[in-house]
């Protein structure tokens, strides 16, 4: 899940060729990558203007207005991207685990890998104005998918039986938590996430993970 593009370094350069007929869709992915940069760097979504990510890219900004009406439509777009790179990434981290439990512990801390990795991406995503201000309704696919990975570790008699939905809230809200504080509050001196996460799972869904 790299924020970066095959084209970060010839845009920073300074400048690049016009796509051939029928390649918008491709300058449209690359002014979105850029975004994502940029959003990671600055962890403010307040921050980024269209015309500096049109810099980045090596294009006019009315080019970045061909396919953004304004920076909000921007921004939507490229947390929507990374946000389904990161349910591909933990459904393929539950996919290599070896039972419900270990998968729904990989879930949880692959989250928490890429906080560690995104941390600007994060608050953007979760903290900023614009999470505030508009519906980000593809963030409801995470938490649908944690929720059918409780219910996999119930189902296979491995956690109580209970209402999955209500559980994986808990546990999402809890995973969050700890992350968030990590991110805002970078110099306390922290428990490793996997004993944290350990924790959680214990208590809020009832199941005993095999650590590695």
């Amino acid at each position: 899940m790299d924020v970066t593009s095959p084209t970060q370094d010839g845009a920073r350069r300074g400048g690049r060729g016009r796509n051939p007929r029928g390649q918008g869709e491709r300058l449209r992915e690359d002014i979105v990558a850029a975004a994502l940069r940029m959003l990671d760097e600055l962890a403010d979504d307040q921050a980024l203007s269209l015309r500096a990510v049109a810099r980045e890219v090596g294009i006019a900004a009315t080019s970045v207005y061909i396919h953004f009406a304004d920076r909000d439509a921007l921004v939507l777009a490229a947390l929507e991207r990374f946000h389904h790179d990161l349910v591909r990434a933990v459904d393929q981290a539950e996919a290599g685990a070896d039972d419900p439990v270990a998968g729904l512990r990989a879930r949880v801390l692959l989250l928490g890998t890429w906080v560690q990795r995104h941390p600007g991406l994060y608050k953007v995503l979760h903290e900023s104005t614009l999470n505030q201000r508009t519906a980000m309704s593809f963030k409801q696919e995470l938490a649908e998918r944690t929720t059918a990975a409780v219910r996999r570790c119930m189902d296979a008699g491995l956690a109580p039986a209970d209402d999955a939905a209500v559980v994986s809230l808990d546990l999402r809200a809890a995973v969050h938590g700890a992350v968030s504080m990590r991110v805002n509050q970078p110099d306390l001196p922290w428990p490793p996430l996997e004993e944290q996460v350990d924790r959680f799972l214990t208590k809020l869904v009832g199941v005993r993970p095999a650590t590695p």
